[in-house]
């Protein structure tokens, strides 16, 4: 497995002070910066546009990582791979037609992925292993920063982590399996074991207090017990 990357979700940041939120998290060791793009039609929130990817993106070496919480989804992959992101999502559900999003994603030059929610099972991925450089599990029900991890997300990891298994002893190439949703350093151990090995945690970073070190407390924390 890859070394566990954090990926600090900015949907929990300050947004009045957008680029020096994003530039002291990756400052403070963050690995990728989650970028939650909600569209008020497929999820019940609405957020940021690729206006915002654009402008953040100079402020920041680490990868952008969209998730497109949105329907219909392909209209919105050229505009975030102009935008600087360096990795799109999206919920299958939301595509017409999942390899030709992959695919569209791939063509503009960005890593491409599938985001599972909590109900929506993994057989999507079977069919489109090739053209997965990412698979998210959802461990909330997107929509909102600061719910609670869903434990049923534990043995769903599993399953993914041994197809993705699967797929790399057929020869296929290595897909990142991330997570979103209530990572906090009291379950972490729990979700790598499980096969993850990407954390996005939003809330427990970005509401980190400086008495604990800040960002960087808060991110090395997760680190340190993610293998305890």
């Amino acid at each position: 497995m890859n070394p566990l990357r954090i990926a600090p979700s900015i949907l929990s940041a300050d947004f009045a002070r957008l680029g020096e939120e994003v530039r002291a998290i990756e400052a403070a060791g963050a690995d990728w910066v989650h970028f939650d793009v909600m569209d008020n039609h497929y999820v019940p929130n609405l957020t940021i546009g690729p206006l915002v990817c654009e402008a953040i993106r100079p402020h920041v070496q680490i990868p952008i990582d969209v998730h497109l919480m949105v329907e219909p989804v392909d209209a919105l992959v050229p505009l975030f791979a102009k935008a600087g992101a360096n990795i799109i999502t999206f919920h299958p559900e939301a595509s017409r037609h999942v390899d030709r999003t992959l695919q569209m994603i791939r063509d503009h030059g960005c890593q491409a992925g599938l985001v599972f929610n909590p109900a929506t099972p993994l057989d999507w991925m079977d069919h489109v292993m090739d053209r997965l450089d990412v698979v998210l599990l959802m461990a909330v029900n997107p929509g909102f920063g600061g719910q609670k991890f869903i434990p049923a997300t534990l043995p769903k990891l599993l399953a993914a982590r041994q197809r993705i298994q699967a797929h790399v002893a057929r020869g296929g190439k290595p897909i990142a399996l991330e997570v979103d949703g209530g990572v906090k350093t009291d379950n972490i151990a729990q979700i790598v074991a499980a096969g993850a090995d990407t954390c996005v945690a939003g809330s427990a970073v970005f509401g980190a207090p400086d008495a604990d070190g800040g960002y960087r407390g808060v991110v090395q924390a997760l680190k340190r017990a993610a293998f305890a």
